[in-house]
């Protein structure tokens, strides 16, 4: 006798708890296969009397289908997962703003997830978003330095993309999906060099977080423009890759230590990103000194906020809208195939916060 044949059951009430899918089939006494073609919107033709009992147990137990899972059904999904490690940092937020921008375009709605820059959670959230069957998921964020952690993005994105999702992701080429490239090493050291040919001698670098890959990348792109000069940085300061975090690194760096001046000549302090950049600046500021008076400062990404700052702060621009836009065209072209790269060039822009140094 074939599964989806009429057989003698109880009526089953209601279910106390949300009413699935698997419920509507037991209640009409069909395969859950054949209460997925009725409801989920597939191709598949179903017999009219299977068709009615499934409708009519969907209606006694008030089943409201997933339109995620009807969309994946038809082969196709209006959802994509954006995940991001902090949608406050104008970094991000110009990111999200690209994604978003192109999605609108092709109908497409974003779904937003903030990891806070936590590799766990990164992982969390793409494995809700593969249980909500969105079609595609991307991630705007650097990676970390940490195998095991990157081992535990791949395996979930896989889990993903073997249900028949797809994958997007910027910075780094770690994960062995589509990715959007940026040579963060190979512009750091660009500014640095520029900083240098200014004429400035003492460099101050206030890095990120060691085990995120932007900051590590970026950081070495520094040393490595700085030593191209012959030159080597007076002090390396750490801190979160956040404005708050970076103004209390320099402000504890100023009380401990002072500001260097060998010889009397002005340093120049690079920071990893542009927030940070800002957040030294008022840390510098609080402590009665001027920028670029006493400290010249750097940052790197050319976020939009940059318009409000003064001195105009030099930087490194990269295209961050244009990079959210790359991001969605990968997922919204992949097809499954082998795994393709965008390549985003940055540019140096020398501003007043970098005035040129004496000779």
């Amino acid at each position: 006798m074939s599964s989806d044949q009429p057989r003698r059951r109880a009526r089953r009430s209601r279910p106390d708890g949300p009413v699935t899918l698997d419920d509507v089939a037991r209640e009409a006494g069909v395969s859950l296969a054949t209460a997925s073609r009725v409801l989920n919107g597939s191709t598949r033709v179903v017999g009219e009397a299977l068709r009615e009992r499934v409708h009519a147990a969907a209606t006694r137990l008030d089943y409201s289908a997933n339109a995620q899972a009807q969309a994946m059904a038809r082969g196709r999904s209006d959802v994509v997962g954006l995940v991001v490690h902090d949608i406050a940092d104008p970094y991000f937020s110009s990111l999200a703003a690209g994604v978003m921008t192109r999605a609108e375009a092709s109908g497409v709605i974003v779904t937003l997830a903030v990891s806070r820059g936590d590799a766990d959670r990164e992982v969390a959230h793409v494995a809700t978003l593969r249980r909500q069957r969105v079609r595609a998921v991307i991630l705007a964020g650097s990676r970390w330095v940490d195998q095991a952690r990157t081992d535990a993005l791949r395996a979930e994105l896989e889990a993903f993309r073997s249900g028949g999702g797809f994958v997007a992701a910027a910075t780094q080429d770690v994960l062995g999906v589509d990715t959007v490239l940026v040579d963060n090493t190979r512009e750091g050291q660009r500014l640095a060099e520029a900083v240098a040919d200014l004429g400035y001698r003492e460099f101050l670098l206030l890095e990120g977080p060691a085990d995120l890959a932007t900051s590590r990348d970026r950081t070495a792109g520094f040393l490595a423009g700085l030593r191209a000069r012959g030159l080597e940085p007076l002090h390396r300061l750490a801190g979160p890759f956040t404005r708050d975090g970076a103004y209390d690194s320099v402000a504890r760096f100023l009380t401990e230590q002072g500001l260097p001046r060998p010889e009397g000549r002005r340093p120049v302090l690079l920071a990893a990103n542009d927030v940070m950049a800002v957040g030294a600046i008022a840390a510098v500021r609080d402590a009665g000194l001027e920028v670029p008076g006493d400290l010249a400062v750097a940052g790197f990404d050319d976020i939009p906020t940059l318009r409000d700052i003064s001195p105009p702060l030099t930087t490194v621009r990269l295209p961050l809208a244009e990079i959210g836009r790359l991001l969605f065209d990968l997922v919204d072209t992949a097809d499954g195939g082998p795994a393709r790269h965008e390549h985003v060039v940055g540019e140096v822009l020398l501003r007043d916060s970098t005035p040129p140094a004496a000779r």
